[in-house]
């Protein structure tokens, strides 16, 4: 075991670390896109070709073959010491609910949020029933787009416009309250566009510069991908 990699569970809490259980194809895209914006996250699966591949489409992404319905499997990989577990897996059923009760009910877990995937109403509801936060359907949420919420929970609504660029929608970060556009400054400090701003239902198109955002309202903005990703994520 001297050449797994050791996971610093100080490291995966203050960043708000991730955990991925289950690297096929929607659990391979939450961990590409939490790696891309520099976020820790631990792969795990059962199967070592799954866990293998993973390496090979991203050899920076951390991964190990771990049985993800063995309590101190999970607890020794590191698991039980982030935040946020992704329960990427859908089959067999059994193995997804007793991933989801395991991270959420261990003695001395840290977990704060599970997020576990669903192939079936009656699946979701089992999921629910051992304690899911949250339960999405691959067909109705991509991996890539999990994990860009996952990055940035204020992300409402992205329209790309081509491999570059992008316009969002995003809720005012904490730290934006209570300052204007003006003092703000994006376009110089975040290099973005700010193309609206105010609440849901009266949103105003290329406000003022005066204008002074508030909590919970809404900001739209445009610009590359990159610059959109450093703005504040909360």
């Amino acid at each position: 075991m001297a050449n797994w990699w050791h996971w610093n569970p100080a490291e995966g809490t203050s960043e708000g670390g991730f955990a991925v259980i289950g690297v096929g194809r929607f659990g391979t895209a939450v961990c590409r896109e939490l790696c891309d914006a520099g976020r820790d996250v631990l792969a795990i699966d059962n199967n070592q070709r799954a866990v293998d591949e993973l390496r090979q489409v991203d050899p920076s992404i951390q991964a190990r073959v771990v049985d993800c319905t063995d309590e101190e499997a999970l607890r020794e990989a590191g698991v039980l010491d982030v935040s946020t577990v992704v329960v990427a897996m859908s089959e067999p059923i059994e193995a997804s609910v007793t991933a989801t009760l395991i991270a959420k009910d261990s003695e001395g877990s840290r977990v704060r949020q599970v997020i576990a995937r669903a192939t079936s109403d009656l699946h979701m509801k089992m999921l629910q029933r051992v304690g899911a936060d949250r339960v999405v359907f691959p067909s109705k949420m991509q991996g890539k787009r999990l994990g860009m919420e996952l990055v940035r929970p204020n992300l409402l609504d992205r329209l790309r416009l081509d491999d570059r660029n992008a316009i969002e929608e995003i809720r005012v970060p904490e730290s934006f309250v209570g300052q204007s556009l003006r003092e703000l400054n994006m376009r110089k400090n975040f290099d973005v566009s700010v193309l609206a701003a105010g609440p849901d239902n009266a949103l105003k198109v290329n406000p003022p510069a005066t204008q002074v955002l508030q909590a919970g309202e809404l900001l739209v903005v445009m610009g590359t991908t990159t610059d959109l990703a450093k703005l504040p994520g909360r």
